[in-house]
């Protein structure tokens, strides 16, 4: 018998997440990253009918390595624990999918996004596997995890491979700082993400795969594809990649301004991860 998904509908932190989309204004965001949100959205919410539910895909060394359920290692990636949950990750997967997605072009950052998440889960496994080999201690192979924000870590280190020296080394402070603060927080989840994405942009693995993903799409991690179109959009009096392709897909009456978190710019706000599980 097939578990029963609990369909939770518009929740606090779902109705937040849709009023943000609408404040940024959907033909402002790249297509990826609009319909990966829009997809972990209708997922929790309930609005897309699933065999399975978010804590039958949780990620754990465990069942990966005895059980071989690889459907995990993406699975639990695009669950998550609460409502809050998905809303911070969500909101800090858009400040970083718009910037890399317009830099690397929509078809390579989907294949990026992709190899991230299974890259991150891989790392969780490998060190879920490890600490319990070196202290003899199970938790870590059973200990379980749901959430974005492994990912999001690891588009963390892609996003400051050209920011400044100083910031290169934020993702490390970040990571200590929401272990301390958020009770229940991934640490493990994290630090994989972190590593992943270090993986990508520092070592030959990287770079092959890189290769890889350009030799599928066709296109270079500098093609802007998107950037391109929306700005010859713009010159033309449209409104980019969904006006151009969905005939106006568009505001629905919201004026856009500055994306925002709880309703107060970024500016004064420390840019939020997601939490609770992972």
């Amino acid at each position: 018998m097939q578990p029963q998904r609990r369909n939770r509908g518009l929740e606090y932190g779902v109705i937040l997440l849709i009023m943000e989309l609408f404040n940024v204004g959907v033909t402002n965001i790249p297509p990826v990253t609009l319909l990966s949100i829009l997809g972990q959205l209708a997922l929790y919410a309930g609005f897309v009918n699933v065999p399975w539910d978010k804590w039958d895909v949780c990620l754990n060394a465990r069942d990966i390595i005895k059980g071989k359920e690889y459907r995990r290692l993406f699975l639990s990636a695009v669950e998550h624990g609460d409502d809050m949950h998905l809303y911070y990750n969500m909101l800090s997967f858009l400040i970083k999918g718009r910037s890399l997605e317009r830099r690397m072009g929509s078809k390579n950052f989907f294949l990026t996004l992709a190899v991230l998440t299974v890259l991150t889960s891989c790392y969780y496994v490998g060190m879920g596997w490890a600490l319990t080999h070196f202290t003899n201690d199970p938790y870590y192979m059973k200990v379980c995890a749901v959430g974005f924000s492994g990912v999001i870590f690891a588009l963390k280190v892609l996003t400051s491979e050209h920011q400044e020296a100083g910031m290169k080394y934020a993702v490390w402070s970040e990571l200590i700082l929401i272990y301390l603060l958020v009770p229940g927080s991934s640490f493990m989840g994290h630090l994989a993400g972190i590593l992943a994405g270090l993986t990508f942009v520092k070592t030959r693995i990287g770079k092959f795969l890189k290769k890889v993903i350009e030799g599928v799409t066709g296109d270079g991690f500098n093609a802007n594809n998107y950037y391109q179109q929306a700005n010859q959009g713009a010159a033309a009096g449209q409104g980019g990649f969904f006006n151009n392709n969905f005939g106006g897909f568009g505001n629905f009456g919201f004026r856009r301004q500055q994306p925002t978190y709880g309703f107060r710019p970024y500016a004064n706000q420390r840019q939020p991860y997601g939490w609770n599980v992972n």
